[in-house]
């Protein structure tokens, strides 16, 4: 089951088929859907959970937190949607492709996948923009 709730910002519309694509990215992923949440927040409020949280101090689009149990997939996403919009403006994207992005992204940590090393980062972005295109 996935979640939507919204801190220190107005409500967005999230597409009808959002959760039907992201578990089935779970799915495809060979994993079941769990229990996720997604919060969606401005820049200050995921500050502070970054800082209180991951002793990092600075400010992020997204910070997953795992609660995966075995193959059950389940964790809380947080997401600053206006750091989503400044990275769409800033790489000349789509809002709605760079949110997208960052959704997958969260869902493809908690899938296994990691973004530590140039490697890494490129199986994920390959993995993120593969499923962008099941939407």
């Amino acid at each position: 089951m996935i979640n939507y709730f919204f801190e220190n910002i107005n409500p967005k519309d999230i597409h009808p088929k959002t959760s039907e694509w992201l578990e089935n990215l779970i799915i495809s992923e060979n994993k079941k859907p769990g229990k996720i949440n997604y919060i969606f927040c401005d820049d200050d409020y995921l500050l502070k959970v970054n800082q209180d949280f991951l002793d990092h101090d600075y400010f992020t689009d997204i910070i997953t937190f795992d609660y995966v149990k075995g193959k059950t997939i389940s964790g809380d996403i947080f997401v600053s949607l206006p750091r989503i919009l400044d990275n769409a403006s800033t790489l000349s994207q789509d809002f709605e492709k760079e949110f997208n992005r960052v959704l997958a992204h969260g869902i493809l940590h908690l899938c296994g996948y990691k973004d530590k090393t140039e490697e890494e980062q490129i199986q994920m972005r390959t993995k993120e923009d593969f499923y962008i295109n099941q939407f």
